[in-house]
């Protein structure tokens, strides 16, 4: 029971961070019909200038918490500059382009903005100063630190913030509009161009308080790290319902404890020789579960008529 007790508490944690990232693939696909597959790797930069950021103020006297806050800003402001330029450069003009062109310019801004990460970070991997010392907390047989209960707490109020936000406020609403038809929407006088870019706007700033969780949950940063974190917050989005926020939140969170569960004990029943290093198998299959035998997901929406 302990070691289970672990192990959800370890998915949680992990979970919550892969919500996060599934909010801006969902957010997009929603109203665009558009896998943005650069969106992993707009969180790996926001990560790398939070850790840029860090190592730059870390000897400088500031409260740690002032130094993230400002780390935050930061990768904010840079993750929402690329979110929206990859939406007016590469993907406004392939809107009513058939559907294979902007999956297409997707990958590629991927492995554009994956390189150019190369170019100004290096390949080598960045480790995260230590500016903050967790203490741990016992529960039951299990343990965790005060900043893995804060990361999770912070994680579950800005998915709450942002689920009242879409459904409760004026913007939420053109939002909700546009995702259900960008033509009639735009009749009844929403700027579908503004609500779509705004969409950019709020994933990409998530995307980069995901960032900083990740290199504060794993205390490195890597250029590539985006790849196989965005895969996994598109498993989580198609688990939950791809296009449905409640569901990116809901798909993260399971997605998180099957990995963890299903390492942690698959490790012991074969002697070690399967485990954490195969954890992102369990991922994968979880999606080809979901693709066999519910392509809309948990809480989604048709997938065929989206795609």
């Amino acid at each position: 029971m302990d070691i289970f007790l672990q192990q959800l508490i370890n998915g949680l944690v992990l979970g919550s961070i892969y919500a996060l990232v599934a909010l801006g693939y969902t957010m997009v696909y929603g109203i665009l019909g558009l896998i943005n597959f650069a969106h992993g790797d707009i969180v790996m930069v926001g990560a790398l200038v939070a850790l840029t950021v860090v190592g730059l103020l870390a000897g400088s006297g500031l409260p740690p918490i002032v130094i993230l806050l400002i780390a935050l800003a930061a990768a904010a402001l840079v993750c929402v500059s690329i979110g929206v330029t990859v939406e007016r450069v590469a993907y406004r003009p392939l809107r009513r382009a058939p559907r294979l062109a902007p999956l297409i310019t997707a990958i590629g801004v991927s492995i554009l903005i994956q390189y150019s990460a190369a170019l100004v970070w290096g390949k080598q991997y960045i480790s995260m100063p230590a500016i903050i010392t967790p203490s741990e907390i016992r529960i039951g047989g299990a343990q965790l630190t005060d900043l893995q209960l804060y990361i999770f707490l912070l994680a579950c109020g800005v998915m709450a913030a942002l689920l009242w936000f879409i459904k409760s406020t004026r913007i939420g609403r053109a939002m909700r509009a546009t995702e259900q038809n960008p033509d009639i929407a735009g009749l009844m006088g929403v700027d579908t161009n503004r609500v779509i870019a705004f969409t950019f706007v709020l994933g990409s700033a998530v995307g980069a308080l995901a960032g900083l969780m990740v290199v504060l949950y794993y205390g490195l940063g890597h250029y590539f790290m985006g790849f196989m974190l965005g895969l996994k917050a598109f498993t989580a989005a198609v688990l939950g319902g791809i296009g449905n926020v409640a569901g990116a939140m809901l798909g993260g969170l399971l997605l998180g404890v099957i990995e963890s569960i299903a390492s942690g004990y698959i490790g012991d029943w074969t002697g070690g020789l399967l485990g954490s290093n195969y954890r992102d198998v369990f991922a994968f299959l979880v999606l080809v579960l979901v693709l066999v035998l519910k392509p809309s997901g948990l809480m989604g929406q048709r997938v065929s008529e989206r795609t």
